[in-house]
């Protein structure tokens, strides 16, 4: 044991440590990049969704309040009076901003119904790379204990070297 010792100290003495222990690895990293990866894409999908989701309501407001402006406007004119083919012309423009109003707001409830299935797909990645991403947490957690336990032995034996290196100089001078 003194000579294991001594040759330590060697080492030491030569500020060489002992062998390091590796770089931290993580194994899944590459799951994780990946997965990151799948979870920026599901974001830009489901922000692309929401934009449409807003023009498809604006387009809506529009016409509703195109769908308003015109039925005052009808109601006015219809007050002064009018002839048969303009009244016509009011109903059937009217009806027809109905039919629109009516498609877009189907067209919106599909829309939300997307957005609700890919926002649900955001949370799922979010919860994997969310564990993946606490795992390597953990692992580098270790990791680092593992070194900080390395470097305090190395100190340890540092020290125990070098007191076994002074006695056995004090041996060999009062020999």
């Amino acid at each position: 044991p003194e000579l294991g010792r001594i040759r330590n100290l060697d080492k030491i003495k030569n500020k060489e440590r002992p062998e390091k222990m590796k770089k931290f690895f993580f194994a899944l990293d590459t799951v994780l990049r990946y997965k990151e990866q799948v979870l920026d894409s599901l974001k830009a999908e489901h922000a692309r969704i929401l934009l449409k989701v807003r023009e498809c309501e604006n387009v809506i407001d529009e016409l509703e309040f195109r769908h308003q402006q015109c039925t005052i406007e009808f109601q006015q004119n219809k007050a002064n009076g009018m002839m048969i083919n303009e009244i016509r012309t009011y109903e059937n423009y009217l009806e027809s901003l109905l039919i629109k109003i009516r498609r877009k707001k189907e067209l919106l409830a599909r829309l939300k119904e997307q957005e609700e299935a890919k926002r649900q797909e955001v949370v799922e990645a979010k919860k994997e790379t969310s564990s993946i991403d606490k795992l390597k947490e953990h692992k580098q957690t270790e990791y680092d204990k593992e070194v900080q336990k390395q470097e305090e032995h190395f100190i340890e034996e540092f020290v125990t070297t070098r007191d076994a290196m002074a006695r056995l100089s004090g041996r060999v001078s009062h020999a």
